[in-house]
């Protein structure tokens, strides 16, 4: 039988076929394209739809809400604003219709679900964990003075006719403690240990606990390298074995927890190479090593003042402490050499030096003394608050969400404390104790003003400026893809502008337990992670972005994770049942048991493994997992 030749268009155009032309199959890529954009555009729908049923009915976020309306409305799931929505998951906005100022953020365009209240504040409901009522239940709920602090916080509230947050639920309370104290995520097996404990004295227990844990070390030393600029620099500056030494030396100071005064005088008084010496690396990881820019950066880091706003002849005196610091390299490449210059740069006999103090008073330093070392001896003594104060002033705003003294590292006589009495108490403690930073951790995580709950009695703002609530911050950087790894079970991808094997990229480890600035990740730098080069606070953004909303939402990065993961996977598989596994989702994720509405609207999902792990994202996605609240 003849057939005619044809040219088939699914192959090379010089190969001809000789017999009758077959329906063409898509390729392998083209099918894995298909696939891809189906299952895209079915999960995009699927998650629509979720969020569009659970909500019933938009949520108008721009429109102004009565925060009395709001939470306290008389039945659970009430009106808010101009729509009728369910109490629970992806279901509540803030005060302000969404718009939430956390961490100097003026606007926020994505609600903080009210999934930790049942839309009736009163103290009954509001003592509730998942359903079963807390022995703190009725008046105990309230705020009570427990220290000074609560004393000298309270009379400010009285005189500016602002009433106190009640007390936050044990839930809240231990993810709080975790994410302020740990930058981790309790995990499931100590959520319910820790909610099913009738013990009344748990929650300073718990304060006990945290502070012997090893992650309260990684993210102490974290926020310190923050500070003091631990990073490696290509080609100045710290080299990555310096930067890890130093990191090292801080990492092993807080875990001794050595006092805080002679942490700082370590760091002032130090000489010797920067790879052998770590806290000589505090004399090299400056932009200049001019004497104006040391005493910058000193200013800055154990004042928090800016030394550019002191009048010139008291800066031009404080200068003087830091004009005899000297470098000489090494035969290593990178290495440095920082020493006490006993000779005067124009050759003439070493004179006395005349320098200034930050308080004003002046001092005649002998030549053969270390001008660093005077200065330490004042920043350090006892009877000098001022470093103290400083300390107690960034702590405070760590766990509180707003320091005393607004900007931390801006102490100045136009940026009075709001609590001078409070700021003058905490720095007084840390003294007395011997400069011992975990006294007033305990100090403030045990007080009521730290144990309230994040939902204002009235307006926010003003709640927020005089403490009467906890001020609900997005998760550094570094404590949200930990945190998201930890619920997945999976690790993190790190990358240097460092080339190895100078650099050392690890596989398994911890953001917030990075030795070196310089190691970083794409998430990590769009989340805001600070670049270490000036050590101010307001390096690092905590701002939530529509990128970083986009990342989380849609993002090839997460949903591997999530599909991927291990620990993920246990939750959304299996054969447990459905009641079951919608707990160990929100004990995991939210660190609490789901509510009422939430069991009737979840359980559902929790019916296949794909809808499971969709929940799951979902829930990474709400504000309450996003933020400190």
């Amino acid at each position: 039988m003849s057939t005619e030749s044809i040219v088939s268009t699914d192959i090379s155009p010089f190969q001809i076929r000789t017999k009758p032309r077959r329906k063409r199959r898509p390729g392998r890529w083209a099918r894995a394209v298909s696939h891809w954009m189906y299952s895209t555009i079915a999960f995009s729908l699927a998650l629509v739809l979720l969020v569009v049923w659970l909500q019933r009915s938009p949520l108008d976020v721009a429109a102004p809400v009565n925060p009395e309306d709001q939470f306290n409305g008389p039945n659970p799931g009430g009106p808010v604003g101009n729509a009728m929505v369910p109490a629970g998951f992806l279901s509540e906005v803030t005060k302000g219709g969404g718009k939430v100022d956390r961490s100097n953020q003026k606007s926020l365009g994505r609600s903080l679900p009210k999934t930790l209240f049942d839309g009736n504040t009163s103290e009954k409901n509001e003592a509730k964990v998942a359903g079963v009522e807390s022995k703190n239940a009725g008046p105990a709920a309230r705020f009570e003075i427990v220290n000074p602090i609560d004393r000298m916080i309270l009379a400010f509230l009285q005189q500016q006719g602002i009433q106190p947050a009640n007390r936050c639920d044990d839930a809240t309370y231990l993810r709080r403690v975790y994410l302020d104290v740990l930058g981790t995520l309790p995990t499931l097996s100590e959520v319910r240990t820790f909610l099913s404990d009738p013990d009344p004295e748990k929650r300073s227990k718990l304060v006990d606990a945290v502070l012997r844990r090893p992650e309260y070390v990684d993210y102490a030393t974290m926020r310190w390298c923050d500070r003091l600029r631990v990073k490696a620099e290509f080609p100045i500056n710290l080299w990555p074995n310096a930067a890890q030494a130093y990191h090292h030396w801080i990492h092993r100071s807080i875990e001794t927890n050595q006092p805080m005064d002679r942490f700082a005088k370590e760091l002032l008084v130090a000489s010797g190479s920067n790879f052998r010496s770590p806290p000589a690396n505090f004399y090299r990881a400056l932009q200049g090593n001019e004497p104006g820019d040391i005493a910058t950066v000193v200013a800055l880091t154990f004042l928090c003042e800016r030394l550019d706003e002191w009048p010139q002849a008291k800066r031009e005196g404080f200068i003087q402490f830091f004009s005899k610091v000297g470098y000489k390299p090494t035969g290593e490449w990178k290495e440095e050499i920082v020493y006490f210059d006993l000779h005067q740069a124009d050759g003439e006999p070493p004179q006395d030096l005349k320098a200034i103090f930050p308080d004003g008073k002046s001092v005649t330093i002998p030549p053969d003394v270390d001008p660093r070392s005077v200065f330490a001896d004042w920043l350090t003594d006892p009877r000098n608050s001022a470093f103290a104060k400083g300390i107690a002033n960034r702590l405070w705003a760590h766990l509180m969400g707003r320091g005393i003294v607004e900007p931390v590292d801006h102490f100045a006589s136009d940026h009075p404390p709001s609590h001078p009495e409070l700021l003058d108490w905490l720095a007084k403690e840390l003294i007395d104790s011997g400069y011992d930073i975990k006294h007033l951790y305990r100090l403030i995580l045990n007080s009521s003003t730290y144990g309230q709950s994040c939902v204002p009695k009235g307006d926010s703002q003003q709640a927020e400026h005089w403490f009467a609530c906890y001020i609900p911050r997005r998760m550094d950087a570094e404590v949200l893809i930990d945190a998201i790894c930890q619920i997945t079970g999976t690790t993190e991808t790190y990358m240097s502008i460092i080339p190895e094997p100078y650099t050392f990229l690890p596989t398994d480890q911890r953001a917030i337990s990075l030795p070196d600035g310089s190691i970083s990740s794409s998430f990590l730098e769009m989340f805001g992670r600070p670049a270490r080069d000036t050590g101010m606070a307001s390096e690092r953004n905590n701002r939530l972005t529509a990128a970083q909303t986009l990342h989380l939402l849609n993002s090839n990065h997460i949903r591997d994770k999530l599909k991927k993961g291990p620990a993920a996977a246990k939750l959304y598989k299996g054969k447990t049942p459905a009641p079951q596994r919608l707990n160990q989702i929100y004990m995991t994720v939210l660190s609490r048991r789901p509510s009422n509405d939430e069991v009737m609207l979840g359980e559902p999902l929790c019916s296949s493994p794909t809808s499971g792990r969709d929940l799951i994202w979902a829930l990474v996605n709400c504000d309450e997992f996003l933020f400190r609240h």
